[in-house]
């Protein structure tokens, strides 16, 4: 069971992280996303530019500590998943480099929002 929560965590992290680099498209679909996607994108560049720890590794660790195990045992997690949200080689330049790609892939996105949409702004 704990592997499971573990294994759930880590797809919901995974998810988080696609949300908060691409979740400014949703503006497309639904322009009230908006308003959770800014808070989460600049949750996002904090974490990569204080090297902080998102809460949700935390919760990962905790749930395979009491499943007694150190690593996941699913393939596609362990081989496609955790590379994704933990390099092997993350160090505080590649932390920051990763910052502003973030920053930049969304600015263009909104860019693209505000151009597309600037009637409805003013």
């Amino acid at each position: 069971m704990y592997e499971f929560l573990a294994t759930l965590t880590l797809i919901i992290h995974f998810l988080f992280i696609l949300y908060v680099i691409l979740g400014g498209l949703l503006f497309l679909i639904k322009p009230g996303t908006l308003y959770f996607h800014i808070p989460a994108f600049l949750y996002g560049v904090y974490v990569e530019f204080t090297q902080s720890i998102c809460p949700l590794t935390y919760l990962e660790n905790f749930f395979l500590s009491k499943a007694k195990i150190e690593t996941y045992s699913t393939s596609f997690i362990q081989n496609y998943l955790i590379p994704v949200i933990y390099p092997v080689n993350l160090t505080k330049e590649l932390q920051t480099t990763l910052g502003v790609l973030l920053i930049i892939i969304n600015l263009v996105i909104y860019v693209i929002i505000f151009k597309k949409f600037k009637n409805k702004f003013y």
